[in-house]
């Protein structure tokens, strides 16, 4: 899931391939560094070659592999979680960023059960995508086959460093990473892991390389690789997406940030509206699919018990005037400005205000939206169609939370990030999203006319 630590490049930070962190290493000139960069790449496109033939039996073994070597490892990554935590105490991280730097058992199990998600999921490559015999007698089929090298640039958040690992190994494809400085430690430990697991599998461990140990001008270069990398991908907040966006040279995939919504619709049920609302906002309010706005329709009756709900789990609430005047005895708000409605809060904060229809409703979500996921909970089924014929996002959800925007709840086994464009790839970004395609067009001596 896309994160938000609102980095414009990531810092320097430790390398995650087998090499010392940045900070020990002697300082390196661009020449160099582009080098390195360069040579990374090329490892990558051989390992690429060995992945993109691999069968999917010996994919999902490396797999399970790799979810066993994380629990092998379990006190290792924690040792070197708590370090990047304890450097992010120190230097004032916020509580939203270190939520998402956090690894604890249960995190690590789910890393673990993921990998074994995707394991049992079919193998994209080779999939017939269309296929027909010509008049003339060629037979043509469109099948899926692995990008290549991929690339993810991405923050503070070091289970995507195992997700995308293993969506590119169970695609066909070798993966270079730039993890957020906030992960050094952690993300150093993962690497090391998925490398050896790699290797002790007959697989290449150059099938997974960062280039951590270059900090920013690493990054940089990474932009710069085309011919070496097939797709760069950024993960993170507006800063950092639009700085790969505009300055790569590499195809990119772009994320975006989650500015999500909510429309509680005139006939929506009380008691659904509060555990949507709850769920959606503080299960995991750090992550990009929690809901940063809520609209209420002004003949609703919920808005007292829904803000009585929050405020009962710690949410902050920013209203507009006539949400404030509807607010129950002791339930505090403060004043909404434009900056609520256009803010991605990733914390317990939460703007809310009242709308007179589905009207002004898709009026205000047009107007702040990020594409990412829009929501309507309603008894109206003539609402609820219009509101998903609409609204023009990656996902529209009807009657429920707005969390299950997410690679693994929709069947996908993990996601490289939730993409806002609308090229090749949209929504949630899983196995098939790593993909491309060729044409394979056979004969028995056909010639053209």
């Amino acid at each position: 899931m896309t994160d938000t630590a609102h980095e414009t490049v990531p810092a320097e930070q430790a390398s995650v391939a087998a090499s010392p962190a940045a900070s020990e290493q002697p300082k390196l000139s661009p020449a160099d560094v582009e080098s390195a960069v360069f040579a990374i790449g090329d490892r990558a496109r051989r390992a690429s070659r060995t992945i993109g033939r691999a069968n999917r039996a010996w994919k999902d073994r490396a797999l399970r592999a790799i979810g066993a070597a994380l629990k092998e490892n379990e006190d290792a990554i924690l040792a070197a979680n708590a370090k990047d935590l304890e450097a992010g105490l120190a230097g004032g991280t916020s509580k939203a960023l270190l939520d998402r730097l956090a690894l604890n058992p249960q995190r690590i199990d789910g890393l673990v059960a993921a990998l074994e998600n995707l394991a049992g999921l079919p193998d994209p490559v080779g999939t017939v995508v269309r296929g027909q015999t010509l008049p003339n007698g060629l037979r043509m089929r469109q099948v899926n086959v692995p990008m290549g090298v991929v690339a993810a640039i991405y923050e503070a958040r070091p289970n995507v460093t195992v997700d995308i690992a293993g969506l590119a190994l169970k695609s066909g494809n070798a993966v270079i990473l730039r993890g957020g400085s906030a992960a050094a430690h952690t993300n150093t430990a993962l690497v090391a892991i998925l490398r050896d697991t790699l290797d002790s599998v007959g697989l290449p461990a150059d099938a997974v390389q960062s280039v951590d140990a270059y900090g920013r001008e690493g990054a940089n270069v990474l932009m710069r690789a085309r011919g070496r990398v097939d797709v760069l991908i950024p993960r993170g907040g507006r800063e950092l997406i639009q700085s790969v966006v505009l300055n790569s040279t590499v195809p990119v995939i772009e994320t975006g940030e989650g500015n999500v919504h909510i429309f509680v619709d005139a006939s929506a049920d009380e008691e659904m509206a509060v555990e949507i609302l709850l769920n959606a906002k503080t299960q995991r309010p750090s992550v990009c699919n929690t809901v940063e706005t809520v609209l209420v329709h002004r003949d609703s009756t919920v808005l007292p018990a829904v803000a009585r709900a929050l405020a009962g789990k710690g949410v902050r609430l920013h209203v507009d005037g006539r949400t404030m005047a509807a607010l129950p005895e002791g339930v505090r708000a403060e004043a909404a400005t434009d900056h609520d409605w256009a803010t991605e809060y990733m914390d317990l904060d939460l703007a809310v205000a009242t709308v007179d229809s589905i009207d002004d409703a898709l009026e205000h979500i047009r107007r702040w939206s990020t594409g990412h996921t829009e929501a309507i909970i309603t008894n109206d089924l003539r609402n609820a169609e219009r509101f998903i014929a609409e609204i023009d996002s990656a996902a529209v959800i009807v009657n429920a939370s707005t969390r299950f925007t997410d690679g693994g709840e929709l069947g996908l086994g993990a996601e490289v990030g939730i993409s806002t464009q609308k090229l090749h790839a949209r929504g949630p970004m899983g196995l098939t999203e790593l993909t491309t395609t060729k044409w394979i067009v056979q004969g028995e001596g056909q010639v053209r006319a």
